[in-house]
């Protein structure tokens, strides 16, 4: 028996005062399930959100684009926040690579606008800002 066993196994006795093999082993199971959040490809796909949000030039874009409700021109976003329109561009790529926002060229003009999921994430850190 595992380390990771005998330590289940012990808890398991404690919580439920008279511990079988099958409950422990039922235990595993119903662990193993869980598991599934540890994927490679959802850990990634949650890095590379977390990452594009560790960039004060892209959350600013970001909570710009959440707070306009609607799409916004580069240009209009470049005249928002003090860096080159070279970097907005670069952030904005980053921003949609990363699901947080989607764009469209309007003509001549390309447009922003956040991503359901970026509104979802940014009203979420709006609340736990909220209950401190």
């Amino acid at each position: 028996m595992s380390t990771a066993t005998r330590r289940l196994h012990r808890y398991l006795e404690d919580e439920l005062e008279d511990c079988r093999p099958e409950d422990v082993e039922d235990r595993i199971e119903d662990l193993d399930t869980l598991e599934t959040v540890l994927s490679a490809d959802r850990i990634q796909t949650d890095l590379d959100v977390l990452a594009a949000l560790a960039n004060e030039t892209r959350y600013k874009l970001l909570r710009l684009l959440v707070a306009a409700e609607g799409d916004l021109c580069v240009c209009e976003l470049n005249a928002m926040v003090s860096v080159s329109e070279s970097a907005v561009s670069h952030a904005l790529s980053d921003l949609t690579e990363a699901g947080l926002a989607d764009r469209h060229k309007d003509g001549r003009w390309r447009k922003y606008r956040a991503s359901n999921g970026a509104v979802a994430l940014l009203t979420l850190l709006d609340g736990v800002v909220e209950d401190e």
